[in-house]
């Protein structure tokens, strides 16, 4: 086993940063959260995590791994929300212009800013597909337009976007919402008709953000703010096949991991969620 930690525990030759395909940027952040803390060590108890997934992915018959995982240093620290957003659009700029597929782990949804930033400027007509239980449209929140609460806001300053799984918001963020643009956990509970509606609103390129709250805290409860009827594994899985299906995911991150030691299951669900998306975008 290598000394340094990776996502994966991968050996160096699928895991060093010039010949991997794919990389793994961590964020520890948790400065603007406003109910249970402990976001910031979500990235280390999913790459904790990954070092028991089975590298061969029994559903796509492939083993992405090949394709290289490099695991970048750290973010985070006793810096700013706005020092630590720079921070991410450096970093996941620097490795899109090099064509390596990026993976932000967060950290709070704050962390996610900085990462769409870079890939709207890189790439053409993007959409963002947020996969979440709260809207996070709040114009500011807490004195902060970048809290977390604000993302979104943030984001449809650059792009359009589609929300999945959506079942808590003020009431102030109903002006601000696209409703047709909009899929409300309480209409899609049960259902699979909405998932072609929603890959049909994406553009060609589409960035992926995943807040682990958009799943039920039956097999997410480890996040800052969980919500009951959520999205479950399969449904959250059908949605992501067909988004790679029919368009070209460019970007990707899962971000609110709230790790709780008694409970390690949602951290290998975590890591086991973005080794799926990654078997899903690079099967072919």
């Amino acid at each position: 086993m290598k000394e340094t930690i990776n996502f994966g525990y991968l050996p160096d030759e699928h895991s060093n940063a010039e010949n991997s395909g794919i990389v793994i940027i961590p964020v520890a952040y948790d400065g603007t959260s406003t109910w249970m803390k402990g976001a910031d060590e979500g990235p280390a108890a999913i790459i904790e995590a990954s070092a028991n997934m089975e590298l061969y992915d029994i559903e796509t018959d492939s083993e992405v791994y090949k394709k290289g995982i490099f695991t970048e240093s750290t973010i985070g620290g006793d810096i700013s929300t706005r020092e630590m957003i720079e921070a991410v659009h450096e970093a996941v700029r620097y490795y899109i212009e090099k064509d390596q597929f990026t993976v932000v782990i967060g950290g709070e949804h704050s962390v996610s800013i900085g990462s769409i930033r870079a890939h709207v400027e890189r790439y053409p007509e993007v959409t963002v597909l947020q996969l979440d239980a709260h809207a996070d449209l709040r114009d500011e929140y807490n004195g902060s337009k970048h809290n977390h609460a604000c993302v979104m806001a943030r984001t449809r300053e650059l792009c359009p976007i589609v929300q999945v799984g959506i079942r808590s918001m003020d009431s102030s963020e109903k002006e601000k919402m696209n409703k047709s643009g909009v899929f409300f956990a309480e209409k899609i509970h049960n259902q699979t008709d909405w998932i072609g509606k929603a890959v049909s609103m994406l553009s060609e390129n589409v960035y992926v953000t995943v807040d682990l709250d958009v799943l039920d805290p039956s097999i997410m409860p480890s996040t800052g703010t969980p919500e009951p009827g959520g999205l479950l594994w399969y449904d959250i899985l059908e949605l992501l096949k067909a988004v790679t299906e029919k368009k070209n995911v460019v970007g990707l991150d899962v971000v609110e991991l709230c790790p709780d030691d008694r409970n390690k299951g949602p951290d290998f669900l975590a890591a086991k969620l973005i080794y799926k998306l990654l078997s899903y975008k690079f099967r072919g």
